[in-house]
């Protein structure tokens, strides 16, 4: 906790004396490592539908689990999931996103059947004479 209320105060700082002559943006990385990801089971999928897994975000000073989600397929693309990076000392979340692939099957749709038309003539068991 004490490492975050450091970087904290460290970009509180950095925004202060940034924003006395100008909008300064502020890009920072985690020192503290993200949790083991928890173990979800993913339902069971309707055709042309994926599943994102969850992830880990970075809320309030702390990690916060976000819960995986359903999706519709893009055809001809892979889902690559949220994950955290570790780079040098830090650790950088790269979020979700779709991805190209040669292999990936297109989702499969169901043709509806045509409906057959009578042209308004119905035959109900009755030839019509009386």
């Amino acid at each position: 906790m004490k490492h975050t209320n450091l970087l904290r105060s460290l970009v509180l700082s950095l925004a202060l004396a940034a924003g006395t002559t100008a909008f300064a943006q502020i890009n920072f990385n985690l020192v503290v490592a993200p949790p083991a990801p928890l173990n979800e089971v993913a339902p069971s999928l309707a055709p042309g539908q994926t599943w994102a897994p969850g992830y880990w975000a970075w809320n309030n000073g702390q990690h916060v689990w976000v819960r995986g989600r359903t999706m519709v397929q893009r055809e001809g693309y892979l889902w690559v999931p949220d994950r955290w990076v570790q780079q040098g000392g830090t650790y950088v979340r790269q979020p979700g996103r779709w991805e190209r692939s040669l292999e990936a099957k297109p989702p499969k749709y169901k043709k509806m059947k045509k409906l057959k038309h009578d042209n308004g003539r119905r035959n109900h068991g009755n030839s019509g004479k009386g």
